[in-house]
């Protein structure tokens, strides 16, 4: 029963400024800005939303598939699936593109100058999902426009069920398009202000944007989430971080946890419970994909939460 997880593969390359942007970056000459940052602190992470949700939903032994398409640099992260045991049957290799990488500089307030590239992803549209066998769930996580907006059209011809997934690729579409989105998805997801953008592109509350869908999942950050299906509003709590070190790919876990929910047949409110557990496990750990807890760790951190243990 693999769930297929159509978005982007990607290098997070993240650089630690030691002082504040607001300190070098003058307001009055902004329009001849010319600055550079000293970073002595760099890293470079495994990433994408495709990559982390699958890495997830291998930690809760579910069966992802990624589609995705990558460039010549790919080979570290090609052989890092292998280890994983990641199938990379339908990730692409794109010849002379670099696979979509973000870089991101943070200042001594949190603040973020980010550029990102994204190189072979916007070639994702060559991806079939024909090609794929077996796939009885999917999810349309951000990617090349003409890819998610292919893979949508696709996954409802072929009659699978698939969460509609846009985060920050949401903008590039307009509201005819994401209304067009919401028809064919089965759920969708987002984080608040994603909702609220959609609210306002589509003219729709996000209630009646719930009717489109079976359910339309919310995430409210350290507020917790809300699942909107058939007319009732679930409302799923933040679940308590160990501490908190690092947000990037937090929403990447929850939606492993919604999918495996999905797959297992759950009720929302286990489901959302899940999903809310996974977040607060990938939170206390630096980059998308560097937490290693075992199934039983993830039953532990539900048990604690919620008093029951999810298997």
């Amino acid at each position: 029963m693999s769930t297929l997880i159509c978005g982007s593969i990607a290098f997070d390359n993240i650089m630690v400024f030691h002082d504040r942007f607001k300190n070098h970056i003058l307001p009055e000459q902004i329009h001849i800005l010319n600055v550079a940052f000293l970073v002595p602190e760099m890293r470079r992470e495994f990433g994408g939303c495709a990559g982390n949700i699958a890495y997830n939903l291998k930690l809760l032994s579910g069966e992802p598939l990624i589609m995705a398409t990558v460039g010549d640099d790919a080979d570290s992260y090609l052989l890092r699936l292998d280890d994983l045991g990641l199938s990379r049957a339908h990730v692409r290799r794109i010849a002379g593109s670099f696979t979509a990488q973000a870089f991101i500089t943070t200042d001594l307030d949190d603040n973020q100058i980010t550029a990102f590239h994204p190189g072979a992803m916007s070639y994702s549209h060559l991806n079939q999902v024909a090609d794929v066998a077996a796939a009885t769930l999917a999810i349309v996580a951000p990617d090349g426009r003409d890819g998610m907006l292919q893979h949508a059209q696709d996954l409802a011809a072929a009659g699978i069920p698939f969460v509609f997934d846009p985060g920050q690729g949401l903008p590039m579409f307009s509201g005819d398009e994401l209304m067009n989105f919401m028809r064919l998805a089965t759920y969708a997801c987002f984080n608040d202000y994603e909702a609220k953008l959609l609210c306002d592109r589509s003219n729709r509350s996000i209630e009646r944007l719930a009717d489109e869908v079976e359910a339309l999942i919310v995430t409210l950050g350290g507020e917790g989430s809300r699942i909107y299906s058939k007319g009732v509003c679930h409302e799923i709590p933040c679940v308590q971080a160990a501490t908190v070190v690092d947000p990037t790919g937090c929403g990447d876990a929850y939606r492993s946890g919604l999918l495996y929910g999905i797959v297992a047949g759950w009720d929302w409110q286990k489901t959302g419970r899940l999903a809310a557990v996974m977040g607060a496990i990938k939170i206390a750990h630096r980059g998308g994909q560097n937490h290693r807890p075992t199934r039983k760790d993830i039953a532990d951190h539900f048990s604690s939460a919620f008093g029951s243990r999810p298997w």
